[in-house]
């Protein structure tokens, strides 16, 4: 049995202290709000602590650290596990530059430990139906494509937090919508970016980024696609989607978070009426995240802490998304 410790204790680190429940044992926690700590340490009978230095050094037992705190602090709290000794275990966004994840994966090869990133959009049934036509071709050639996430992040969700600086948020393209990118390379390929646009609509007070982004895309393969995302939806989450046109095939993943299977014609007919278990979305109070795939996360990550076969994306791949990330943000600002 794994023993694990939790950095940060917001919204998200429940989700892991949950599966940690059931494949390991959570022994400490720590997060610089004292009382958050405390309260996150006594629901989950770990140990509480305000410093990561502090708990490293005296946590000699844990052997996987899971770092679920804001997005720019990700890369410090990283290293500093890694150089500890630890695997980690880091929430998506990876960080916020393509310097930071050399940094991050050089650690962690210097240190011989293991990293890896949340992805658990890649679990999405309709996910994997999609990759599984696309390895075997049935889609034919990839003419086309368009990503699309238009989500509702209220002003509550920005009020007296991180979130929205630019510092610790970094953007959509991080908080909310890293997981369509990482789906559009895994699937498709890597991307060159022919243009880019972003806006805030001054919509939200304490907001330092966009609230909406725009760019023109191309496959190495030459395909050519389009992302759409805006945090302005009114209400609610609207749609999470990725549709693909082929010489073969079109199919559609869709719904409010990826969760659907909209439209799949092919010539192999492979899984034209395939049906889809779903999981609901990570729910937060207010708002809704993406779906609530960490329990398939934990799996995958006692095969890999077990050095046996596993599903979880590599350090590479997780840094290929921040590098495409930041070249969005550079030609947006052009």
């Amino acid at each position: 049995m794994f023993h694990f410790a939790i950095i940060g204790c917001g919204r998200i680190a429940w989700r892991h202290a949950e599966q940690i429940a059931r494949v390991g044992k959570l022994v400490a926690v720590c997060d610089v709000v004292a009382e958050k700590a405390e309260a996150f340490a006594t629901r989950f009978g770990a140990k509480a602590y305000t410093s990561i230095d502090e708990l490293l050094q005296s946590e000699k037992g844990v052997q996987v650290v899971v770092v679920c705190t804001p997005n720019g602090l990700h890369a410090e709290h990283t290293i500093k596990s890694l150089q500890g000794g630890r695997h980690v275990l880091c929430e998506k966004p990876m960080c916020l530059t393509k310097e930071a994840a050399y940094s991050m994966r050089d650690t962690a090869h210097f240190f011989r430990r293991q990293l890896f990133i949340v992805k658990q959009n890649r679990f999405n049934p309709p996910v994997q139906v999609v990759k599984e036509l696309l390895d075997k071709g049935a889609l034919g050639k990839i003419l086309s494509f368009s990503v699309n996430g238009y989500w509702n992040r209220s002003q509550d969700y920005y009020a007296g937090d991180w979130r929205g600086t630019q510092e610790l948020d970094g953007g959509i393209l991080y908080t909310q919508f890293s997981h369509f990118i990482d789906l559009l390379i895994w699937l498709l390929g890597d991307v060159i970016t022919i243009d880019a646009k972003k806006k805030n609509w001054n919509l939200r007070q304490h907001f330092e980024l966009e609230d909406t982004f725009l760019a023109l895309l191309e496959t190495n393969s030459g395909a050519m696609g389009t992302v759409h995302f805006s945090i302005n939806s009114f209400g609610e989450n609207k749609e999470g989607s990725i549709a693909i046109i082929g010489t073969k095939g079109t199919v559609k993943i869709g719904g409010q978070y990826l969760n659907t299977l909209d439209w799949n014609t092919n010539e192999m007919d492979v899984h034209t009426n395939a049906v889809l278990p779903q999981n609901p979305a990570n729910q937060y109070g207010f708002y809704a995240g993406s779906m609530s795939n960490h329990h398939l996360v934990f799996d995958e990550l006692q095969k890999a802490l077990n050095n046996m076969p596993h599903q979880l994306p590599s350090v590479s791949e997780a840094i290929k998304t921040v590098e495409t990330i930041d070249r969005l943000y550079k030609a947006a600002s052009e």
